[in-house]
């Protein structure tokens, strides 16, 4: 009896918290596209052939082995993301929905306020602080193709 009072008195006063906490609302597959497609065409263009950032994206060699190995659970090689579009795509839209997921919980589901932080910590590594110079360039560039990819219907293929 006193096992079964205990019981339920946790299960009343875990279901009471669990009223008390608002809902996230996750990302959406939509929100993820378009956020993978603006980090794409806002991407600094080098001129150079080989300047050290592969694909699309404009990645740094060691970022695509730790997101690579995160999202796929194995470690590919510059080149192997550099020549496979498809998983270069599957990386990055899996790196954006967790940092778009952050950004959205931590901005209270504020989109903008969101992409300006995952823009923000795309091109810096911080969350904030772009608000001058190249980085604030960036991140208004990345808002404004986040803008326009939200207002067609997404056509990219992702990957969970």
């Amino acid at each position: 009896m006193r096992l079964l009072m205990s019981t339920l008195l946790a299960s009343v006063s875990l279901g009471v918290s669990a009223l008390a906490v608002p809902a996230q609302q996750s990302v959406s597959n939509t929100q993820v596209a378009a956020m993978v497609e603006a980090l794409r065409k806002a991407a600094p263009q080098t001129g150079k052939v080989n300047d050290g950032l592969y694909s699309d994206w404009q990645v740094q060699p060691g970022t695509v082995k730790a997101w690579s190995k995160f999202c796929l659970k194995k470690e590919l090689t510059p080149t192997q993301f550099e020549n496979n579009p498809a998983t270069a795509r599957q990386v990055i839209s899996c790196i954006t929905r967790r940092e778009l997921d952050k950004q959205l919980r931590a901005a209270n589901n504020n989109e903008t306020a969101a992409v300006n932080g995952v823009a923000c910590w795309w091109m810096t590594g911080n969350y904030r602080g772009c608000n001058s110079g190249f980085t604030a360039a960036y991140v208004r560039k990345v808002v404004a193709f986040y803008q326009q990819q939200r207002t067609k219907p997404s056509t990219t293929q992702l990957w969970k």
